[in-house]
């Protein structure tokens, strides 16, 4: 069978089309050509795709479509979409209103609930947010969901970690029982597809989940559009070392990770008192803030970004040239998922991992496991290199 080269091929709509292309879509990707027919099918649906792969519009185009082609629909909320973060609902809301006219509500915590009631009185047909509030908002009986026809699960595997679980799984259960359930994340384990295909029984009320599973086969994103760089620094000198990187690249757009919440305010104010403009972003900014950072970091506004793992998950900022990672996460996963920020939908990048001996040690280990070739490199003169570079140079000189 031949592969799939145009969305009108998966009967998308002209007007999605049209709307697509302004964005520079012209091609479904491998998991938007499998995932579409299905969800246009109505089948409940567990996928897996890497990072940068258009897992969101892979949901969201059949669903959307669907919606608005219904016939004299009641104005009630159709679909709802599970957020694990703000940063990703609020960036799904924005893919909803960027290829479709329904109107779209976003229910986060953080945010005044009573705001978010009178959102609902406009009658939405799609809602977005976190399992919490969403749940909170369905006790008060605000959030009707008798009326919905899909679920979302976005980072399926987030949604069900221990901290979100419960809130999730009740949301859903909350839900009628023969709504189509969809769950999808760049990494999801067995536990993850055991927990959810135990709930799809419980909540069908049969022997047998209908839940169909889809595991796109890699397509090496990590090995193949990425470049990953060793610097070696001990701990005390990071901060420096990440200020002489970064005069070195020059980069485009820059992540920048740290694992402790505390190092954001700290990196981001020696960046700053060496003239480096930069920015932080954590669970704990105003969320108008975070918003509005977020939104000058995609437009380019902002080139150098310092983070949490806060949106390691599922965020899509297009033309990140570096992900700069100041430590070695305590989760493989996280790896992944940070690492996973530049490079997205066909783009290449560099993922650069500033660490001491335990730290470089363990990314050797990860080396191994992901299969992937890390470069070592080191500063000199104001220049990224490698050190086989000025051992050849040293050679020549003696």
């Amino acid at each position: 069978m031949d592969p799939i080269k145009t969305f009108s091929e998966l009967n998308i709509e002209d007007i999605y089309i049209e709307r697509l292309a302004s964005r520079q879509i012209t091609e479904p990707t491998a998991v938007q050509s499998q995932a579409i027919p299905e969800l246009f099918a109505g089948t409940s649906l567990l996928f897996q795709s890497e990072t940068g792969t258009g897992k969101t519009l892979a949901y969201l185009l059949p669903l959307l479509q669907k919606v608005e082609k219904l016939e004299n629909p009641k104005k009630e909320v159709k679909i709802v979409i599970i957020s694990p973060t703000i940063e990703l609902a609020s960036q799904i809301k924005t893919q909803v209103q960027l290829v479709s006219d329904c109107k779209a509500a976003l229910l986060v915590g953080g945010a005044p609930i009573k705001r978010q009631v009178e959102l609902l009185k406009e009658k939405p047909l799609v809602v977005i947010g976190g399992p919490a509030r969403l749940l909170e908002l369905f006790h008060l009986k605000k959030l009707k969901l008798d009326g919905a026809v899909a679920v979302v699960l976005d980072e399926v595997d987030r949604l069900l970690a221990k901290e979100m679980q419960e809130e999730t799984l009740d949301l859903i259960c909350a839900m009628k029982k023969d709504i189509q359930l969809i769950a999808a994340s760049a990494t999801i384990t067995q536990t993850t597809q055991k927990t959810l295909q135990e709930t799809r029984i419980k909540q069908n009320g049969t022997t047998e989940s209908d839940l169909k599973t889809l595991f796109l086969p890699p397509e090496d994103v990590l090995r193949k559009r990425i470049t990953h760089l060793a610097l070696f620094s001990e701990t005390r000198n990071k901060i420096d070392t990440l200020r002489s990187l970064l005069n070195a690249e020059k980069p485009e757009k820059a992540l920048i990770f740290t694992s402790k919440l505390d190092q954001v305010a700290n990196i981001v104010a020696k960046l700053k008192f060496k003239n480096i403009e930069c920015y932080a972003l954590t669970a704990k900014t105003d969320k108008v803030e975070r918003k509005a950072t977020i939104d000058k970091f995609r437009s380019g506004k902002i080139k150098i970004l310092v983070t949490s793992d806060l949106v390691a998950r599922g965020m899509d900022i297009p033309n990140i040239s570096h992900v700069i990672q100041m430590d070695m996460p305590s989760d493989d996963d996280f790896f992944i998922h940070r690492a996973g920020r530049t490079a997205r939908m066909g783009k290449t990048g560099i993922n650069i991992v500033i660490g001491d001996g335990f730290e470089m040690r363990k990314y050797a280990a990860i080396e191994k496991k992901l299969k992937i070739t890390v470069y070592p490199r080191m500063l000199y003169k104001g220049k990224l290199i490698d050190p086989n570079e000025l051992n050849n140079e040293n050679s020549s000189q003696s």
